[in-house]
């Protein structure tokens, strides 16, 4: 099949766009890989402090020829989707040993949940733990004695501050093992239902409670398609997963077998070998763009469109807004799962997933065949799926066609002809917004706004029944600059309720929403933010705003906003707390939401 047309302009103007930065990243890499591993180099002191604990590797750690394997974990048991890695450095040793090599867990990286802290202080540290992650994993890694490494991890801010470090250690080998899933609980309908009901008060604590015990019931990721699981289907449309890796439910053989595999993969890539696959030849410009197709056909999560471009950035690929809008014009819609319809990820697994949906979207020339992969045999590969005959771990081909077209379409007969993700632009500057999810009726709201400067001023006018009319909640000075970037998903409920009273409602902000944004209207990670000036920081109340996602524009329709005088806030209180005084460096030095919204180069 010929590669799509805009496919093609979209990569050969991010090579272009790209070209001076990726070549000094690549000599940095190959400067590192001829340097290789230092273990044989270190003192016989160094080499005893690295292999003091080591046990039975002892031997073949000081001997210098057996592969070592760098084991960097973003396990802790707060956190269900990475409860289960708690067994993984066993699974690891024990395989690394039966291939004739050596594992050693390298460090941890710290993994908070956004889902916990909704709507609470420790939020605004969300986004700056991805960077944290990224320096934490190049700490682990700096001992520089391994020849390969595998990175355990799967939520939000985890995996993309994993692939950062990954791009800075890019001589290196490195797969990525998922934990799964856990298994289906309370539909994610009626869990969104039951959160209605409380914000309207219709129910109580008690009924919330049960309904979130019910929905969050087990290891593993949360089921609905947010950051979590975009990032586990972006890791396998960008071959650092093995095909198939991404949904398999933790603590079964299936799992415990790709753990093993995963391990064995990444000390056949290091360069002791034959086929040595370091991370920097994998994620070139192509993989990128295999992962935004990706996420255009899935619907997947807005923060996306932050963290591909820190990820990319990493690895000296400029990415911008406008190749995620030009593809998302081409790629079309082929899954609906929650919030994007109302089935799980684990349904979608079973319906054919990512299996498939790669399949279908190599068929239509839409992805890069000829990427690298930790499989190590291009992208056709991820066509097939993992399954355990007699104990053996295989691939074998998938069903070929949707087990299901209420969540999964052929490219033919997709759900939307266009992606789920839009940029938006105009005179309030420019933004993004999930419309998979959204009704095409709501797709334009004109309005008037009302201007808050938290979420819980919007809460307060809520439950004051000040929202009467159609209206753009707008909510500023929540950019990176300002307080971290906060996700604002505690508002879905209270907007939905306005939406289903059959008003007009958007939310604009230059904060984030959540990789669950659902039916209302969300222009968010608007730039510039508030907090530098942007036309954000100049609105009023009872301001007309024009949100239109068919255009793709973001105006401020009355007159004279741009000559008034921005608003200066007091941001005092999101200064300290919860540990938040720590990062005011973090605050003074991070870049735009356009370019990552990374410290990593500052603005």
């Amino acid at each position: 099949m010929t590669l799509q047309s805009r496919v093609l302009q979209v990569t050969d103007r991010i090579v272009a766009r790209s070209a001076d930065s990726r070549a000094q990243y690549l000599a940095r890499m190959d400067a590192a890989r001829r340097r290789g591993p230092a273990r044989a180099h270190l003192s016989c002191s160094g080499q005893a402090h690295a292999f003091a604990a080591a046990g039975p590797d002892q031997a073949a750690l000081a001997g210098g020829s057996a592969g070592n394997l760098g084991i960097v974990t973003a396990y802790n048991d707060m956190l269900s989707a990475h409860q289960p890695f708690e067994r993984f450095p066993d699974l690891i040793r024990a395989a690394a040993r039966a291939s004739g090599g050596t594992a050693q867990v390298a460090g941890g990286v710290p993994a908070m949940c956004d889902g916990v802290t909704q709507g609470e202080a420790g939020m605004e540290l969300s986004l700056f733990s991805r960077d944290v992650i990224a320096l934490a994993a190049s700490v682990a890694l700096s001992h520089n004695t391994f020849d390969a490494a595998v990175f355990l991890g799967v939520c939000d801010k985890i995996v993309p501050g994993l692939v950062i470090a990954a791009q800075a250690f890019g001589h290196l080998p490195i797969v990525f093992l998922p934990a799964g899933p856990m298994t289906s609980g309370l539909a994610n309908d009626e869990k969104a239902r039951v959160r209605q009901q409380f914000a309207a008060g219709e129910v109580g604590r008690e009924a919330l409670m049960a309904a979130e015990m019910a929905a969050y019931h087990g290891p593993g990721t949360c089921t609905f398609y947010g950051t979590a699981n975009t990032n586990q289907m972006l890791m396998e449309f960008m071959g650092l997963h093995l095909p198939g890796a991404s949904f398999v439910n933790p603590n079964t053989d299936l799992r415990d077998a790709l753990t093993q595999e995963g391990a064995r993969r990444a000390l056949a890539l290091s360069a002791l070998g034959n086929a040595y696959t370091p991370v920097c030849d994998i994620l070139d410009e192509k993989a990128f763009v295999n992962g935004i197709v990706g996420l255009h056909a899935t619907g997947g999560s807005t923060n996306l469109l932050i963290h591909l471009v820190a990820m990319a950035r990493a690895g000296g690929i400029l990415l911008d807004w406008q190749d995620f809008a030009d593809l998302s014009e081409v790629v079309p819609l082929l899954a609906r799962v929650y919030p994007n319809g109302l089935a799980d990820v684990n349904h979608f697994h079973a319906a054919g997933g990512l299996s498939y949906l790669i399949g279908e979207l190599l068929g239509a020339g839409l992805l890069h065949p000829d990427t690298r992969t930790i499989a190590g045999q291009g992208l056709a590969r991820y066509r097939t799926e993992p399954k355990l005959r007699d104990g053996l771990l295989v691939w074998e081909d998938g069903a070929g066609h949707s087990l299901n077209d209420k969540i999964l379409r052929a490219a033919q007969d997709p759900f939307q002809p266009t992606g789920g993700l839009k940029r938006l632009t105009g005179s309030l500057g420019t933004a993004v917004m999930k419309v998979s999810a959204v009704a095409p009726e709501h797709h334009v709201v004109q309005a008037p706004v009302r201007v808050f400067h938290d979420q819980d001023a919007v809460k307060a006018a809520f439950k004051a029944g000040e929202f009467t009319g159609d209206v753009i909640v707008v909510v500023r000075f929540q950019g990176p600059r300002a307080n971290g970037m906060p996700e604002l998903h505690s508002l879905t409920p209270i907007l939905s309720i306005l939406q289903g009273r059959g008003q007009k409602v958007a939310l604009v902000t230059d904060g984030r929403m959540s990789g669950a944004s659902g039916k209302v209207p969300a222009a968010i990670h608007v730039c510039p933010e508030a907090l530098e000036g942007g036309a954000l920081a100049r609105l009023r109340d009872g301001d007309v705003l024009r949100v239109d996602a068919v255009a793709g524009t973001l105006d401020v329709l009355t007159d004279g906003v741009a000559d008034r005088d921005p608003v200066a806030p007091d941001l005092s209180a999101n200064a300290s707390g919860m540990g938040r005084e720590l990062f005011a460096a973090f605050r003074d030095h991070v870049g735009r939401a356009t370019d990552g919204a990374s410290i990593f180069g500052g603005r």
